[in-house]
């Protein structure tokens, strides 16, 4: 224990850095889910790629996993290491899965039927921080080192935030230089950001109309030199300013029962989808006047296009993702939205993807793990197993592929598999 206490304090003073070889927040450092790994192997056997280790602790939940340094770091409920129901933000060790600490971060979200239940936000780890969104609007910075809570802002409270549905909050939190900036939604202050390091406000971004706040988490863009943030709420897409919070342009959606998927961005493109029958949509920005920001339709939401909360992801030119939650996977071309195929694979449900060295992962609601060729001339399901646990809640965490290691998150269990093709 005394060597142990000596660790912590000297990991204190040398705070984790998310370098190159991290993911730091959902769906890596760029917001792409789509890892930067080559040499992965192209087939698995019938139980799956070599599973190098697995844990327990991480609770009930949906979050995925944020990996920075040595350490991973998820949200959860009713941890088997705790003796209480509650929420904790958990941290483990890379290498082995060990779960270094525990911090409680409030009570569990218990609303509708037990499969909604529990946290959805992927906490936000910068240098010596990590930063995680509650169910319930509590933005909690807490030390890497041992969890201890550095500063507790109630969205709800500070910023007038509401929720565009009743799902409770579950962004992660964008870290950009010494801003961290999220989104309470509704009219008050739709977008907010703030010092990371003591909380404080630097600026507001209120927007007329604005139905609350959704699922997805900002992405960064840049137009004519100025960088802007863009999000989704319930009321739709829309980007701000990241200098100064000014509203830059808005596209609307009709109501729908949620919106979640995190926008794409490439260039000057930004793609939206929404699922509930809504679709995917395709704007282009541009430079305006004055420093100001344009955006215009290049095609309008397609309803092939659209995705319920599996996400989206961009290889090449094309999309690959579920359809709505139907567990039938598509490839569509980013620039036109036309359909290249939709295939129904070995799994059953709604559908996460992530993609890496050609080749889209596919976790479906059911625990299938399958891994397709990233290919638009046709649907080629490579391998597929069923990932060990699943089954008593739907596998709805995102999957996280980084130094040649595929992690999973399922429910209370970590899963870390090799990918790494045999060097020897």
């Amino acid at each position: 224990m005394a060597f142990f206490r000596i660790f912590l304090t000297l990991a204190a003073c040398f705070p984790l850095v998310a370098g190159a070889a991290d993911w730091p927040t959902f769906r890596g450092a760029g917001r792409t889910a789509v890892a930067p790994d080559t040499d992965l192997v192209e087939s698995w056997p019938e139980q799956g790629p070599p599973l190098a280790w697995q844990t327990a602790g991480a609770g009930r939940g949906y979050a995925s996993l944020a990996i920075a340094g040595g350490r991973i770091f998820t949200l959860g409920d009713g941890l088997s290491t705790a003796d209480d129901k509650d929420e904790y933000l958990t941290c483990f060790d890379r290498e082995t899965g060990r779960q270094l600490w525990k911090t409680k971060t409030g009570g569990p979200w218990a609303e509708g039927p037990e499969s909604w239940q529990s946290s959805r936000s992927t906490p936000t780890v910068d240098g010596d921080t990590v930063y995680v969104l509650t169910p319930f609007g509590q933005l909690v910075a807490c030390a890497t080192a041992d969890g201890s809570e550095r500063f507790r802002i109630d969205l709800k409270e500070r910023f007038g935030g509401t929720k565009g549905d009743s799902w409770g909050y579950s962004e992660s939190v964008t870290i950009d230089g010494d801003r961290l900036v999220c989104t309470p939604g509704g009219e008050q202050a739709t977008m907010v950001a703030l010092d990371k390091k003591t909380g404080r406000q630097l600026w507001s971004c209120p927007m007329k109309g604005d139905r609350g706040a959704g699922h997805a988490s900002i992405v960064t863009a840049t137009v004519g030199g100025k960088k802007v943030y863009v999000q989704t709420t319930a009321a739709g897409g829309f980007a701000v300013d990241a200098e100064t919070g000014k509203f830059h342009w808005a596209y609307p959606i009709d109501q729908t029962t949620a919106v979640i998927p995190t926008p794409i961005v490439r260039d000057d493109l930004v793609f939206f989808s929404a699922g509930y029958g809504r679709g995917g949509a395709l704007v282009r920005q541009l430079a305006g006047p004055g420093g100001s920001v344009k955006m215009e339709e290049v095609y309008g939401l397609n309803r092939d296009l659209a995705n319920k909360h599996g996400g989206i992801v961009l290889v090449g030119d094309h999309l690959y993702g579920d359809s709505d939650d139907k567990g039938i996977p598509f490839c569509a071309e980013l620039k036109t939205g036309k359909i290249a195929w939709k295939k129904r694979g070995s799994g059953k449900g709604s559908a996460t993807v992530a993609a890496a060295d050609g080749h889209v992962y596919i976790k479906y609601a059911d625990g299938t793990l399958a891994l397709v060729k990233a290919d638009p001339a046709a649907y080629t399901e490579v391998s597929s197993f069923k990932v060990p646990g699943s089954g008593d809640r739907p596998s709805w965490a995102h999957m996280v592929i980084l130094d040649g290691r595929l992690y999973l998150r399922e429910g209370d269990a970590i899963l870390c598999y090799d990918l790494r093709q045999d060097r020897g």
